[in-house]
């Protein structure tokens, strides 16, 4: 059977103290070999483009060392119909270009970095998640349902900082769907209805299981990144590909 491609950029400041960057190789192995995916992968810095990709995957890692340029990694993929996956910091992310493109929030900050302002919609985490699994409640008839099969499914974190439930409402006025929820009832799973594939988790489906099988979320991803074009083709970018 022959493997079906697609330029896939995983969008964050790549390091060896971070396990969903170390983990991440090993899962597009295991889907070359089960679902033929022969992924064209590089890992780009927060700080360089990502036109011409054809799949778009924010990584953990934050605080990013741009994060305008992750920002607008987000802003690219949802304008422009490409694939794109968010986890941990990548679901922060995604929350804020949403808020601040679509919404009109264009204040709205991340507690990380800027912990003084005004006008914070990532917080603090009331309990820090790092390191932690944690039960994440999944609504029917939504594109993470379809994708897990269950309506309850345990997954990985390793984050302290989540949405503020608060401005829930300004962001599902403007077309964001929250798909999951903790048992107390905050966000963690997010997407766009009418895009390819816009699929965010405050969790870390890259750290399921133990590398040999990739998440469920994982797998669609990289199979919407093959499926948008069938052929590559090389721009020069200089973004470095990931390491096998």
């Amino acid at each position: 059977m022959n493997a079906y491609s697609g330029r896939l950029a995983l969008v964050g400041d790549r390091s060896p103290h971070v396990r969903s960057h170390a983990r991440i190789p090993g899962l597009l192995r295991e889907l070359k070999e089960r679902d033929h995916l022969d992924l064209d992968v590089y890992w780009v810095p927060t700080g360089e483009s990502v036109e011409g990709f054809d799949g778009v995957w924010l990584l953990p890692g934050s605080p990013y060392n741009s994060e305008a340029g992750a920002i607008q990694a987000v802003r690219t993929a949802r304008e422009q119909g490409i694939p794109f996956l968010g986890t941990c910091a990548g679901f922060q992310h995604a929350m804020l270009e949403f808020a601040r493109n679509v919404c009109g929030a264009t204040g709205v900050q991340h507690g990380e970095t800027t912990p003084d302002a005004d006008d914070l919609l990532i917080v603090p985490l009331q309990c820090s998640l790092a390191g932690h699994e944690g039960a994440v409640q999944v609504t029917p008839n939504t594109k993470a349902a379809q994708l897990l099969g269950v309506e309850r499914s345990m997954e990985r974190y390793h984050c302290s900082y989540g949405l503020d439930s608060s401005r829930l409402d300004l962001l599902r006025e403007h077309g964001m769907v929250f798909s999951g929820y903790d048992d107390e009832g905050e966000p963690r799973i997010a997407e766009l209805p009418g895009h390819p594939f816009f699929l965010a988790t405050l969790f870390q489906p890259e750290l399921a299981g133990d590398g040999t099988r990739p998440h469920p979320f994982v797998q669609a991803f990289a199979h919407a990144v093959a499926g948008r074009n069938d052929q590559i083709v090389d721009d020069g970018r200089g973004a470095i590909p990931a390491a096998p």
